[in-house]
């Protein structure tokens, strides 16, 4: 065979298999291409980040989180005890000047803080020092339930109980045997009892009674006037009774006190030292 025969059988053989190489080529060539430009056909794998938690499938009850933050609630204030209820002494009428409370001029021997009582003249004075004294208009014993003498105070009472005494009830049966302590008592505001006898220095809730004579007795005053002398009189103070025959006014010389005591009436056992003949203390009529 010629040279020339065989460089053209070569050339046939080796055409296809570069024809061949170029047709592979092209298609990896095109599969690169297709690649490059439909991104979409190919899912990323995606790894979870560290903000993402993976849903599962199927739903789960998860309680509720608790708040963060409670706010603590103001504390409740407790209510402020109410005011005890206060009983309203009832309004004195009207007295006349000569009645009303007033300090005035009194020359005495007696220690400060001593109560003389007038009954002549319807007065208790309250000696405050050598020359003066304070002057209250008062409402003394009737005819028959006068006395006199020293006693002292034994002990004090606002609002005090009465309990008429049975020979009061005697007298009187419609009388209440007990009524409690307040404006419709007849012994008023406040009470002083004198010693161990059935005599009180007390007020009243009739004012209109005062500078008469018109009780068993003890004393009265309005319920201003005793509430003012209770606060100034102490438990253990003086308490001097004038007679009612021997009463003289200040103005008229040396006032009068026990120094001097007369007898007293005879149908009155007299204050001085008195003692009740019962056990217990007697209860003064109030009206």
């Amino acid at each position: 065979m010629s040279k020339r025969a065989k460089r053209g059988k070569s050339e046939t053989l080796a055409l296809p298999v570069i024809g061949r190489a170029a047709i592979g080529a092209m298609a990896a060539a095109a599969l690169g291409y297709g690649l490059l430009y439909h991104p979409a056909s190919v899912q990323p794998i995606r790894t979870p980040s560290t903000h993402q938690v993976p849903v599962p499938s199927t739903p789960a009850h998860v309680p509720a989180p608790a708040p963060a933050h409670v706010v603590a609630s103001a504390p409740t204030p407790i209510p402020a005890p109410a005011p005890a209820v206060r009983v309203e002494t009832p309004k004195a009428a009207d007295v006349p000047g000569k009645l009303v409370r007033q300090v005035v001029d009194y020359v005495s021997h007696q220690t400060p803080g001593t109560v003389v009582i007038d009954t002549g003249n319807t007065f208790l004075y309250l000696v405050l020092n050598d020359a003066q004294a304070m002057r209250y208009g008062i409402g003394v014993g009737r005819e028959g339930f006068t006395w006199s003498g020293e006693q002292t105070v034994a002990r004090k009472t606002e609002w005090p109980d009465w309990r008429p005494p049975a020979e009061m009830l005697t007298r009187q049966p419609y009388l209440p045997r007990f009524m409690a302590g307040g404006p419709g008592n007849p012994l008023g505001a406040r009470a002083m009892y004198l010693g161990e006898t059935e005599y009180r220095i007390h007020g009243t809730n009739k004012p209109d009674t005062i500078g008469k004579r018109v009780s068993s007795g003890c004393i009265r005053l309005t319920n201003e006037d005793i509430i003012d002398l209770y606060e100034r009189v102490k438990v253990g103070a003086k308490v001097i009774v004038l007679p009612a025959t021997a009463a003289r006014r200040p103005s008229q010389g040396t006032p009068p006190d026990a120094d001097a005591a007369l007898p007293s009436p005879p149908n009155r056992p007299s204050a001085t030292n008195a003692q009740v003949p019962s056990p217990e203390p007697k209860m003064a009529e109030a009206r």
